[in-house]
């Protein structure tokens, strides 16, 4: 409606992920195969549990019996930048793996399809990276799981597996 026209795509593509994905993973399907808006969605989204991470070990600080531990400035801006780059490596590592295994699972190889899939199905755990400004709440970060509902619900869309495939692909 015309509230969601006043939304940033960003933020559009994220709600209907996590509210509808049955509906979004077949325009996602539909997007060209570009890889820049792929990029700019992990460039933004990796950026929450970095700087995050960043700010919760090197100024909030971990608790531990022992008293209360921060990192050090440089120590805390390497875990953050290294954490940032991850989120790029694991993105398109989890690509690779997802498009090699497809004949596997009687599904099409499509690298660009597999990209989009692994992109987009990590949006949670992104978003739930901001749990890590305090590290009390780490555990939080297991409702990331909701990542492998958004995986199976995309794979029959991006990849074809037959139907009887798509639990034990994802």
């Amino acid at each position: 409606g015309r509230r969601e026209r006043q939304l940033p795509p960003l933020i559009v593509r994220i709600r209907n992920l996590l509210i509808e994905p049955r509906t979004e993973w077949p325009l996602i399907a539909s997007d060209p195969s570009d890889l820049r808006p792929m990029l700019r969605y992990v460039a933004i989204l990796a950026l929450i549990p970095a700087i995050a991470g960043y700010i919760g070990s090197t100024y909030v600080g971990t608790e531990v019996s022992a008293g209360r531990f921060h990192d050090s400035l440089p120590t805390g801006v390497i875990k953050a930048l290294i954490s940032y780059l991850f989120s790029f490596a694991i993105v398109y590592l989890t690509a690779l793996a997802t498009d090699a295994m497809a004949p596997v699972f009687g599904a099409q190889r499509n690298f660009s399809n597999a990209l989009k899939l692994t992109v987009y199905s990590y949006t949670p755990i992104w978003l739930l990276g901001i749990v890590l400004l305090v590290p009390g709440l780490r555990f939080l970060t297991l409702l990331g799981l909701y990542a492998l509902r958004l995986l199976w619900t995309g794979l029959p869309p991006l990849m074809g597996p037959p139907r009887n495939k798509v639990l034990h692909y994802s």
